[in-house]
């Protein structure tokens, strides 16, 4: 199916049917990061939403660095629901996917109904979770370098990019971004979102999120410290529940698909 939000075309599959849970990916990844969990919740009576968020997959890819700023992307997510008629879903998030998921509860409160956020807490938490933070996100910095960032991570049969990310799809990835022309699209939410001058300039205020809410970190993630998602109970206002795996790292719905659909079942209320 397709929504067009802004003159921007998002491109998603449905499957099953009852309470919509939407399903958003991160960088490098589009819809296919959520492979495991489709089938398990699909089953369980959900009907689910996975998009190629813009930039990625099948989805447009505009050209303007501007065009991934964090409010457009965030209408994409709310332009599906309207597509599909959905007053209401549940919000699963990782990595970029899961920022994102944060801005959509708390500027579209009434439309997020559960939140469940995989990797990276609130943004306000991350970006004040200090140097340890800091110096796990030094690739934030090399991107921001047109050109060269996408040189440094496509040489070489992309190798930096297989050995940075540690993706365990890595050949997967690399054969759709190649397809897609996705990386420059990629590279460009870095752009938008956190470009030198957020380093040093306050954080973008959020209203505090309403929604039920679970945080998710794994041990192994080399690019997210605990604290930065532990933290980010002090900007949700309703429920919040924090659960830790030990061992898998950041593609933890890749490492650990059984635990990641456990962890939703449960928490995500069903039909």
């Amino acid at each position: 199916m397709r929504s067009v939000a802004n003159g921007v075309g998002i491109e998603f599959d449905v499957t099953g049917s009852g309470r919509p849970v939407v399903l958003l990916h991160g960088f490098p990844d589009s819809g296919r990061l959520w492979r495991n969990q489709v089938p398990a919740l699909a089953e369980a009576g959900f009907q689910v939403i996975v998009p190629d968020l813009r930039g990625a997959g099948r989805s447009d890819k505009p050209a303007e660095v501007e065009a991934y700023r964090m409010p457009l992307l965030a209408t994409d997510v709310v332009g599906i629901l309207d597509t599909l008629g959905a007053e209401r879903a549940h919000i699963v998030g990782h990595d970029w996917g899961a920022a994102l998921a944060w801005v959509v509860a708390s500027f579209a409160p009434d439309r997020v109904d559960h939140l469940a956020v995989l990797s990276v807490g609130h943004p306000t938490s991350f970006h004040n979770a200090g140097f340890r933070q800091r110096e796990k996100s030094w690739y934030m910095l090399l991107f921001q370098f047109p050109g060269i960032a996408e040189e440094w991570l496509s040489t070489n049969d992309w190798a930096e990019t297989r050995q940075w990310t540690r993706h365990p799809d890595a050949d997967a990835v690399v054969t759709e971004l190649e397809a897609c022309g996705s990386l420059t699209p990629g590279l460009n939410w870095y752009r938008a979102n956190v470009p030198p001058r957020s380093w040093v300039e306050p954080p973008l205020q959020l209203p505090p999120i309403q929604a039920p809410t679970m945080g998710v970190w794994s041990s192994g993630d080399f690019a997210l410290t605990e604290e930065q998602m532990t933290n980010s109970a002090r900007y949700v206002a309703g429920p919040w529940r924090y659960e830790r795996l030990e061992g898998p790292g950041h593609w933890v719905q890749l490492e650990a698909p059984g635990e990641i659909n456990r962890l939703l079942l449960d928490f995500l209320p069903g039909p």
